[in-house]
């Protein structure tokens, strides 16, 4: 069984997305531990890419003020190898392809298993092209997860049969961003994804207040914040662990 299960094992999970080195990597580190101390269920690292085209302004901005910093791939694998020390729950890698492509897909996922990254999320790679990773990935280990979007339609029972880890449900068209509504009939996919598999989904993009994230549990497995928690780091940087884990034990309370 996929490790990632044991972050829905004792109900609805709280999915935390956290920009790899942004403003550095040990305020990164102590975000992590912040978000996972106060409920986080699994966390979503993201490995800084220059043209993160799934991303909204505040995403894209974490991702320019990491690069500028000096952050590389190299220096994020030995900062979760020591991450894992202490952090137990559910990790998983959020990047583009060029950037597993560019470090070489093999020598990347076996690093991934070496130093306990579960599952694997490339949003700029279709269902349609995961051949180019799914071996690799199988070989060591490592989940390769799907998303299913408002768009997906006919494709979702496809997509859904072959999830690994848990399926990542988009809220609704266009980049990562908070949203003030979610308008998506997400029911009607999440009960043909249920109809189709036992593997979890959860719902993110624009995900950001109590209300959004308890609507999201109360319809999926859990929820998925990024530019919400991104947003601490952009206001407060070096202070910002404080404000998130006050901000995911709000969250998670009302997911219980």
């Amino acid at each position: 069984m996929s490790n990632i299960r044991r972050a829905f094992e004792h109900g609805k999970a709280f999915i935390a997305f956290i920009t790899c080195g942004d403003p550095d990597l040990e305020t990164t580190g102590a975000a992590v531990r912040a978000a996972v101390a106060n409920g986080a269920d699994l966390i979503e690292l993201g490995i800084p890419f220059s043209d993160p085209t799934a991303e909204g302004p505040v995403i894209q901005g974490a991702n320019l003020r990491a690069l500028n910093g000096g952050i590389t791939t190299d220096k994020i694998f030995a900062f979760v190898k020591e991450l894992r020390r202490d952090v137990k729950v559910p990790m998983v890698f959020m990047t583009y392809a060029n950037v597993v492509f560019s470090y070489g897909s093999e020598r990347f996922l076996s690093t991934c298993h070496k130093i306990g990254i579960d599952g694997l999320i490339l949003p700029d790679v279709p269902y349609e092209e995961k051949e180019e990773f799914q071996p690799v990935c199988k070989k060591y280990g490592v989940d390769l997860i799907s998303f299913i979007a408002p768009t997906s339609e006919n494709r979702i029972t496809m997509i859904a049969k072959e999830a690994e880890g848990f399926l990542y449900i988009i809220s609704s068209l266009g980049v990562t961003g908070t949203r003030r509504e979610i308008k998506t009939d997400l029911a009607s996919i999440v009960k043909v994804v249920r109809d189709t598999t036992d593997v979890p989904c959860a719902i993110g993009f624009g995900v950001s207040t109590p209300e959004q994230a308890k609507n999201m549990a109360d319809i999926s497995d859990g929820a998925i914040v990024g530019s919400a928690i991104i947003k601490f780091l952009e206001k407060y940087g070096k202070k910002a662990p404080s404000y998130i884990g006050e901000y995911v034990k709000s969250m998670k309370n009302v997911m219980r």
